[in-house]
């Protein structure tokens, strides 16, 4: 007999807010400054600028039916869709959610190449069919020390790369943005080498908390959070999760990432959520929950360490960082 054993990571249904709930709540005002300068984000009423699109028949997962600790509550829909990073968009955190609504992103395509034996292209409609959506309840951290708990809808990243038969030279996988500047404002500023580039160790693309992102409580994902299709490695600081994805390319040498070109000295390629690793300008031991006051301490790996150590057993993680 096969017995399913909670892991310290695994969120309990109960602990999922109800569409009935997020619907309702932040009507008003909640006061707070800003996560980065001490103190909680603020959430704003938001009107709604476009229509909030349900997907249908998405599956539950382990990842939601067993707990987290207590304390680990999702976060409001306001705070998961309204205080973003989404440089492509602006560099406040704001600017994602007022830039990004005129952004269409249908129809839309990814192309998968490199060190496979199928090369090919995925279209949205490939990545949500019905029995293949999951939804799963994941811890986001980000490396400005700020936190959330967010209910995001996809399909494990690991059975798409399969489709495309990759090759025993496949020791990476590298993930691009969308690059157009007419589309997304924020790439006329040269804030970073557009368009942006992110990757990961083939056995990290592989491993079952990885999925690709399609959707957060149950609907189409928001622009301002990198509709239609972004990455999701939850052990991992946030801008490790890229947005708006339109090529995949499995690779043998390490791949070039945006955040690492633009200052490597203070974001590695691993970028695991480390909290004996402090960022050079601050410590990363300790993170604030969006919509809390005071600071948590935070868990190695984002707390998914009993899943994911393993794979970087040996390794030096103040060194490959």
């Amino acid at each position: 007999m096969l017995i399913k054993y909670r892991k310290a990571s695994d969120i309990l249904g109960s602990e999922i807010t109800s569409k009935t709930d997020f619907d309702n709540r932040r009507k008003f005002l909640k006061t707070a400054a800003l996560a980065g300068v001490g103190m909680a984000a603020s959430t704003l009423p938001m009107p709604a600028f476009a229509a909030r699109t349900p997907l249908a028949n998405v599956q539950k997962t382990q990842w939601n039916t067993a707990s987290l600790p207590e304390n680990d509550k999702i976060n409001d829909y306001d705070d998961v869709t309204g205080y973003n990073n989404f440089y492509e968009f602006g560099t406040g955190k704001r600017d994602p959610y007022e830039n990004a609504q005129d952004f269409e992103p249908t129809p839309w395509e990814i192309s998968v190449e490199g060190a496979c034996r199928k090369p090919g292209k995925i279209s949205f409609e490939d990545l949500t069919k019905p029995h293949m959506l999951e939804e799963r309840v994941y811890r986001f951290r980000c490396v400005e020390a700020w936190s959330m708990v967010i209910p995001w809808v996809g399909i494990s990243l690991g059975d798409v790369l399969k489709r495309f038969e990759p090759t025993e030279d496949a020791k990476y996988v590298s993930f691009e943005t969308l690059f157009d500047p007419e589309r997304m404002p924020g790439q006329k500023r040269a804030v970073l080498n557009w368009p942006y580039k992110e990757g990961l160790r083939i056995d990290e693309a592989m491993h079952p908390l990885s999925i690709l992102a399609v959707g957060v409580f149950g609907e189409v994902m928001p622009n301002q959070n990198g509709a239609p299709v972004r990455l999701m490695v939850p052990w991992k600081y946030g801008f490790k999760s890229i947005k708006s994805i339109v090529r995949i390319k499995f690779q043998k040498s390490m791949p070039a990432t945006s955040w690492n070109e633009s200052a490597s000295r203070e974001y590695g390629f691993y970028s695991n959520v480390n909290p004996l690793k402090s960022h050079p300008r601050w410590s990363q031991a300790k993170e604030r929950r969006i919509g809390e006051i005071f600071k948590r301490e935070t868990p190695m790996f984002n707390g998914y360490e009993e899943e994911v150590a393993h794979l970087y057993e040996g390794m030096d993680l103040t060194r490959w960082f």
